[in-house]
């Protein structure tokens, strides 16, 4: 109930092109966001994300996020897990234009999950090297062997509780961050901290599932005042950060 009560307040405030007067976002919208092509990707996309649906393995979580709304049990089937909480294919698409749009060379993800979102920014720029962390030592060994049947080369996943893994990339600067592996407001939070001194000027931050609870939507909140963020887009589901120090700051709710 509290997801369609703000998704009701969404609709009520959000926008499209039209309600766009910075260059920077008025050109990600209607250039990326409400890019109609058909890429021949999207067909590599939803294959995969079929193949998924249709596996009955069961396999055992470790869940060191904000649990599961949906499965009461960690042992879970994989089409479950690709029905309910995997990046859906018109997400996954979205994703694949974004990193087609931005460009990025260096990009992080957090929470590969069974590997949707992490295929399609890799599909997108094949030079575009992405590290992707996951906790769960079973579902990592999982996407790693998908990712490599797919015969995607430019994704290196890392297993391990974030806390234990991030600090090993402190040296790193990203130009993509993709926050969808912990959905606890203090966690968020403390994640966003730690990255935001590894972004530059030109860095986008993705953050999955911002209405997914009272506690996820004060961290969005708390994320658009930091003194760094100058841009936001509020798409509902993801909500996107930018640090371009010549924009003016400027919060956006755009449906997408």
């Amino acid at each position: 109930m509290f997801q369609f009560i703000q998704y009701i307040k969404f609709l009520l405030k959000s926008t499209n092109q039209h309600g766009v007067h910075s260059p920077f976002v008025y050109d990600l919208v209607t250039q990326c966001f409400y890019d109609k092509t058909e890429y021949p990707e999207y067909a590599k996309l939803k294959n995969y994300r079929n193949s998924l649906l249709k596996n009955k393995k069961n396999i055992k979580i470790t869940d060191f996020g904000s649990g599961s709304k949906v499965f009461k049990s960690n042992e879970r089937q994989i089409s479950a897990i690709a029905k309910n909480s995997g990046t859906s294919l018109k997400r996954a698409q979205l994703l694949y234009r974004l990193v087609k749009y931005l460009n990025p060379k260096h990009t992080l993800e957090l929470g590969t999950s069974l590997g949707i979102a992490t295929q399609a920014m890799a599909l997108a720029k094949t030079d575009n090297h992405i590290i992707s962390l996951e906790g769960c030592p079973n579902i990592s060994k999982f996407a790693r062997k998908q990712i490599s049947e797919a015969t995607i080369k430019n994704i290196t996943i890392k297993t391990g509780a974030f806390k234990t893994t991030l600090p090993n990339l402190k040296d790193q600067t990203y130009d993509l961050i993709f926050f969808d592996g912990n959905h606890n407001k203090t966690a968020t939070l403390n994640y966003f901290e730690t990255l935001i001194n590894q972004s530059h000027n030109d860095s986008v931050f993705i953050f999955d599932d911002i209405y997914w609870s009272k506690d996820m939507m004060k961290a969005w909140e708390i994320i658009k005042t930091h003194p760094k963020v100058t841009v936001t887009i509020d798409t509902f589901f993801w909500g996107l950060v930018c640090f371009r120090t010549e924009q003016v700051k400027e919060n956006f709710t755009i449906r997408v």
